[in-house]
């Protein structure tokens, strides 16, 4: 059929104008939910820095001390899959705005906090708000972003936000203690928010894609006792030892009540994490990858802290800029990951290539002494662990996510995000005891009075960490090269979510 080229030639300018337009507005609403994603994955680490001077300025116990931390990761990770079915029921743009505005109100309740009491309440808040926004803006990006090319990058903007972002809290926790005071870690969460805020008004639309679904609240009682249990039976690890019924019976527990929810997955008429989500060979391997990079990561950032602060002498501001080598590599190749490799050589490659490189890192990284310098002994061990661990984190996310029907998009992006954050709390777990058993192990065969004999054996605790750290990475290596399918992935068109805006 013949054209109209008088009529033709307009309307293709108009769709084309009308293509440029949707094109920009969907990298605005990637800036807005990396803003989001940005101040949740601040707040993992951001307070820690501020812990010693809101211990001073409330006067709680060291033993209270850690449920500052413990308060906020519990809330998270055990209400995460409700948060995200919620968003899939109700609406992303509603999820989004309700979990920014509560996680900023919870923020300065933190912030202007008189007592112990008052701050927990508002850490474990920040944890439930944060778990309805993480997975709405995670699947948000997952239902914007349809092409290959634009979601690749997309996914490398988030994963380099989400690997980087502890490293960054860090940095500002520490910025914000020296010049003002520990209550702005919490404040500056206000000021973010109204950003994510507007922005996600203006620019986000709603749309339910599991409307006609119905929630799932046997699956999400439990799972979220699951997760609670599993969580708190670490966190207990901590403070007690593996003999403790505290931690023993509650990963006990923990492990029963998953166990009783994948059950009732498969039988439920509406589950909360249909099992079709997990069973996918390389999503599994991805979740795992997420998992794995959560707990090797804390011996990164939680034991070289000490090192720079206690050994090296480092102030707080100064620990978080020794880390920017890290982010800077990190982000650097998850764009080369998610746009370049991944398309190419697929996961089978790069996933286990990058884990071999952090591995390579930490355990080089295992070098420290009393003696070292930063610039030689720490600085280029931590660019090896960012450009390793860069592509690892964003390709897994995005493959995690890919592929889901749209229905599924917030729980499987819930899903990422409790891997991360169960993989966290293991880790901190894990290193801290084996740490503290090499520092004791030490000090029995010396003079444990000797200063020198005191700071050695700090060391042995901080190697000890990174070693394991490194065996993790190391089966990371070893599982996602064994499960991950040979190739590039192909984009299911049929499961493609359709963009709203």
């Amino acid at each position: 059929m013949p054209q109209n080229t008088l009529t033709d030639g307009p309307r293709t300018g108009a769709l084309a104008k009308a293509h440029a337009e949707a094109s920009a507005r969907r990298w605005w609403i990637l800036a807005i939910i990396a803003v989001a994603q940005l101040m949740v994955v601040l707040d993992a680490t951001i307070v820690n820095i501020a812990l010693p001077s809101a211990q001073a300025d409330l006067g709680f116990s060291n033993d209270s001390r850690q449920w500052i931390v413990t308060a906020y990761a519990l809330a998270f990770a055990s209400l995460l899959l409700l948060g995200g079915r919620i968003a899939d029921l109700f609406g992303r743009r509603p999820a989004f705005l309700i979990g920014v505005v509560g996680f900023a109100a919870a923020s300065a309740l933190g912030g202007a906090a008189n007592g112990f009491t008052m701050l927990v309440v508002a850490r474990a808040l920040q944890g439930a708000f944060g778990a309805l926004l993480a997975p709405a803006a995670l699947s948000l990006l997952n239902t914007t972003f349809t092409d290959a090319r634009e979601r690749a990058r997309a996914f490398s903007v988030y994963g380099a936000i989400a690997g980087a972002g502890g490293a960054v809290g860090l940095l500002l926790g520490g910025v914000l203690t020296d010049a003002l005071d520990w209550r702005w870690t919490l404040y500056v969460n206000v000021a973010i928010a109204v950003v994510a805020f507007v922005g996600g008004w203006v620019l986000l639309g709603n749309h339910r894609d599991a409307a006609g679904a119905r929630l799932d609240v046997p699956g999400t009682v439990l799972v979220a006792a699951g997760l609670f249990s599993l969580v708190y039976g670490f966190s207990n690890a901590e403070t007690h030892d593996w003999g403790s019924p505290l931690t023993w019976g509650f990963l006990i527990a923990g492990g029963l009540l998953l166990a009783a929810f994948a059950w009732w997955q498969a039988r439920a008429a509406h589950p909360l994490l249909p099992l079709r989500i997990l069973l996918d060979r390389d999503r599994g391997a991805s979740f795992l990858a997420v998992l794995i990079t959560g707990a090797g990561m804390f011996g990164v950032f939680l034991f070289l802290t000490y090192y720079l602060q206690l050994n090296l002498g480092f102030s707080p501001t100064s620990t978080g800029v020794a880390f920017l080598p890290m982010v800077g590599a990190l982000m650097v190749t998850a764009q080369v990951g998610t746009t370049v490799l991944m398309p190419r050589i697929g996961p089978k490659a790069v996933i286990p290539l990058g884990f071999a490189i952090a591995t390579a890192g930490m355990a080089w990284l295992t070098g420290i002494g009393l003696g070292s310098h930063y610039v030689s002994a720490v600085l280029p061990q931590l660019i090896v662990i960012g450009v390793g661990l860069g592509m690892v984190m964003p390709p897994a996310m995005q493959l995690a996510t890919g592929g889901v029907a749209a229905e599924d998009a917030g729980v499987a992006s819930a899903t990422v995000n409790a891997m991360q954050q169960v993989g966290g709390s293991i880790g901190t777990a894990l290193l801290s005891t084996l740490a503290s058993s090499a520092a004791t192990d030490y000090l029995s065969g010396h003079n444990p009075a000797s200063k020198v004999v005191q700071a050695q054996a700090t060391m042995e605790s901080y190697t000890t960490a990174f070693w394991w750290s490194a065996g993790l990475f190391a089966a990371g290596t070893a599982i996602t090269f064994l499960l991950y399918r040979r190739g590039v992935p192909k984009q299911d068109a049929g499961a493609a979510p359709v963009v709203h805006m």
